[in-house]
């Protein structure tokens, strides 16, 4: 292979593993680096399955004109041959080849004499033929020749694996977009909320009833599911959207200052109150009061909050005088109540007062469908706060994030998308950018079993491979992060079978010959 053939192919497999959201782009960046290694007027052409005729998708050297000419039915000349054939060909002289038709006229005006012609198949993951990779070069001797076939061979077939990958997850897309359609086309979900999954479709059908009415709702789920989310769309579709939202948890309030803080106080009430104040249930009037972990709440105040929702007023601390209030109330809790009522520490008439109309969140991990779509909303989300050009997620870390349990639900995997996109440096997030957590045997499926010598082994071979790629294949530069010397790294490698794989050619040194 002649000199340069390893790095071009070194770079062009890391553009076509590399993933992106765009598959002429990455080709056509292949056809670019082969260009510069000259192998020029490079075409990728893939076959329509229908029509059985294939035709150039990217190409190099070739006008647009030439490029929409360039199309093949099975068994036309050379391209047409390896279509149907599947075997790669090589014309070293192409005016003395019959079946060369040059079909897009790229060669017109050259000397056909001094220019050789090399046409492989592109192959999918189920050994179909999908389409050619063709490149002219200059003629010359019959070795250097066959090694630039070799060379494109594994190129087309790198690249056949690319476009299926590529493929199969535009299809896995395009299935979930239709399934999200046909979802919402069942029931619209509320602008503030993410999520496509039949039990989140659920909690859309429940909004959409009880957000016209007055109802008390209580919302209940896990922590981090999102349960201020569904009282803020209710109240959005409500008859009182354009009034006051009132959010209050209940866990965080001291206990000696939960009824000012929910009904308010007058001036003198207690030490410290030099002026009259407004509670929540007040600044809520005509609106919606949303009481997070209603569980929490101190049991002389569960009375108190039970005769407001039963009577419309309240008290302020300090004052005799009732105040009418107009406030619906939805509540929320993570907490087991029924477990709290049977031990005492939450009113069984309050849970009935507001239990008139439930809704349960579902966690993350009954809804893995949704992962996707939210991860994709917080990156969009945290690259415009932080200023970052992250595009996309890669397959790696969405299928790390799906085997995830996620005890944190949603709000763990906001936090999650947020630290990711910080750390990714190359506008993709990729499985290493993942907090540690997600990381674990268990949810990565890569938990160690074997003997202790086969799980030391595979930990060496971890270690030399990581320390490999960090130092660009050169093993002076691995044996010296290592702290060993070459000849023993190079030993090392070659237990493994990694030498030939990890260690790029390079002119000799003192040091690389000693590890010879």
């Amino acid at each position: 292979m002649r000199s340069g053939a390893l790095d071009l192919l070194f770079r062009i497999t890391q553009a076509l593993l590399r993933e992106r959201q765009e598959l002429e782009g990455t080709l056509q960046a292949v056809l670019d680096r082969l260009e510069e290694f000259g192998l020029v007027r490079g075409t990728v052409s893939l076959l329509d399955a229908e029509s059985e005729e294939a035709h150039i998708v990217v190409a190099t050297g070739l006008s647009a004109k030439q490029r929409k000419r360039g199309r093949w039915q099975l068994g036309d000349g050379i391209t047409g041959r390896v279509l149907r054939e599947g075997v790669p060909l090589l014309i070293p002289r192409i005016a003395d080849e019959p079946l060369f038709l040059d079909r897009t006229g790229a060669r017109e005006d050259l000397d056909k004499a001094d220019i050789a012609f090399i046409c492989v198949p592109v192959i999918n993951s189920r050994k179909e033929v999908i389409g050619v990779l063709s490149v002219d070069r200059q003629t010359g001797e019959d070795e250097e020749l066959r090694d630039d076939l070799r060379l494109v061979t594994i190129i087309a077939t790198i690249m056949g694996e690319a476009i299926s990958a590529w493929r199969e997850r535009r299809d896995e897309v395009a299935s979930l977009r239709r399934e999200n359609e046909v979802l919402q086309g069942r029931r619209r979900p509320p602008a503030n909320i993410i999520g496509s999954s039949r039990q989140m479709h659920e909690v859309y059908r429940f909004i959409d009833q009880v957000a016209a009415s007055d109802t008390t709702v209580l919302i209940r789920g896990e922590s981090g599911t999102g349960k201020e989310l569904v009282a803020r769309a209710i109240h959005d579709k409500s008859q009182r959207k354009d009034a006051p939202f009132v959010s209050v948890n209940c866990g965080a309030l001291p206990e000696n200052l939960v009824e000012s803080e929910l009904f308010g106080h007058v001036r003198g009430a207690y030490t410290g109150a030099s002026s009259n104040r407004r509670g929540r249930f007040e600044m809520a009037h005509k609106g919606t009061i949303f009481l997070d972990e209603i569980a929490d709440l101190p049991a002389s105040m569960q009375v108190k909050l039970l005769r407001a929702l039963q009577e419309g007023e309240i008290h302020r601390v300090g004052d005799e005088k009732p105040i009418k209030v107009d406030v619906r109330v939805i509540a929320a809790t993570n907490a087991d109540l029924d477990a709290r009522m049977a031990g005492g520490t939450f009113r069984d008439d309050l849970y009935y007062r507001l239990n008139i109309f439930p809704i349960f969140m579902p966690s993350l991990r009954d809804r893995k469908i949704d992962i996707t779509l939210l991860a994709d909303h917080f990156v969009e989300k945290y690259k415009a706060i932080n200023n970052r050009p992250v595009v996309r997620i890669t397959t790696p870390a969405i299928d790390l994030m799906c085997a995830y349990h996620w005890p944190g639900n949603v709000r763990e995997l906001e936090n999650c998308i947020a630290r990711a996109v910080l750390l990714s440096d190359d506008g993709t997030i990729r499985a290493h950018h993942l907090p540690p957590t997600l990381q674990t045997g268990r949810s990565s499926g890569t938990s160690r079993t074997g003997s202790l010598e086969q799980m030391m082994g595979s930990y060496e071979r971890e270690i030399l491979i990581e320390a490999m790629k960090d130092a660009g294949g050169v093993l002076v530069h691995a044996a010296r992060s290592l702290v060993t010397t070459p000849r023993i790294l190079a030993y090392r490698l070659k237990k493994h079978g990694l030498h030939t794989k990890l260690v790029r050619a390079r002119r000799n040194t003192p040091e690389t010959e000693a590890a010879s």
